[in-house]
């Protein structure tokens, strides 16, 4: 199977932000890509919660995912947009960080709503607080289609191990991580956490990545994708853009043949800090 993964540089305008992804689409249509990826927050990367007001739009009203499924129809290909800004209605006003998988006939075949909120101070003069904007998802993914079984995480979701096995053990063969990382964290902690949970889970971990300068934000770029083995199959660095890569799912199951750990659970007893009972 052919992937193609679009890196982009969003900024706080939908419209603009629709144009450069359709371009990226199409360049990967264009060099063979079945299924295509996008970032997270493809829709628009803003910290102004006014702003955000002012331009995001319920799913069922919102014109970038309407101009995508149609796009994803007109290509025939399987459409992962990595996630969208969305209203949701609720009463505090908060929005969803919404992971949304399109198949070829335009239908959208799963959704998932971003569980980990990225609550942290990266240093002490950067500091994000997502759960001020963004509703936390309660309820996982994973979707069987014609180019796989697909697991849907979103960036911050990579350093919960237990996300990723639980779908890997639903049957999830390749789990998506759209992100708009942190060059802070991104340097220290981005590869390694991929390739860790590629290798944890025996799964291709597919991670199509915001990048660059956005009206006050950065983002780390690096889209990635690693095989199950842990190898890293392809990096696009920091410059917007597109690639696409073939992979083998036979792999999957080559590797899980390999090890086979995600059949090897046992239950145990939860720890309990204790202090030192030498001398007890």
């Amino acid at each position: 199977m052919r992937i193609g993964l679009v890196q982009l540089n969003s900024s706080d305008d939908p419209a603009a932000n629709l144009e450069q992804m359709r371009q990226g689409i199409d360049a990967a249509v264009a060099d063979g890509a079945e299924f295509v990826l996008t970032p997270e927050v493809a829709n628009c990367v803003s910290l102004s919660r006014d702003h955000q007001t002012e331009v995001l739009c319920l799913e069922e009203d919102d014109p970038t995912l309407a101009a995508l499924r149609e796009t994803a129809t007109n290509h025939g290909i399987w459409l992962l947009i990595g996630s969208l800004g969305l209203k949701t209605g609720d009463a505090d006003g908060r929005f969803a960080n919404r992971s949304l998988l399109v198949g070829p006939d335009g239908r959208i075949a799963g959704r998932y709503d971003k569980i980990h909120m990225f609550d942290v101070q990266v240093t002490k003069t950067e500091t994000f607080k997502e759960s001020d904007g963004y509703r936390p998802g309660a309820d996982t993914c994973v979707v069987q289609t014609d180019v796989g079984a697909v697991g849907l995480t979103i960036c911050y979701d990579i350093r919960f191990p237990h996300l990723h096995r639980a779908l890997a053990q639903a049957g999830a063969q390749i789990i998506t991580v759209p992100a708009a990382f942190s060059p802070v964290t991104g340097q220290a902690h981005w590869e390694v956490l991929l390739r860790a949970r590629a290798i944890e889970t025996g799964c291709f971990v597919i991670a199509p990545a915001q990048t660059g300068q956005h009206n006050g934000r950065a983002t780390y770029g690096h889209s990635m994708v690693v095989a199950p083995w842990g190898d890293v199959l392809l990096d696009m660095g920091k410059a917007p853009g597109t690639a696409c890569i073939d992979i083998d799912l036979d792999d999957v199951e080559k590797t899980r043949q390999r090890v086979p750990s995600l059949s090897h659970d046992r239950e145990f007893s939860a720890p309990i800090l204790r202090g030192d009972e030498r001398n007890e």
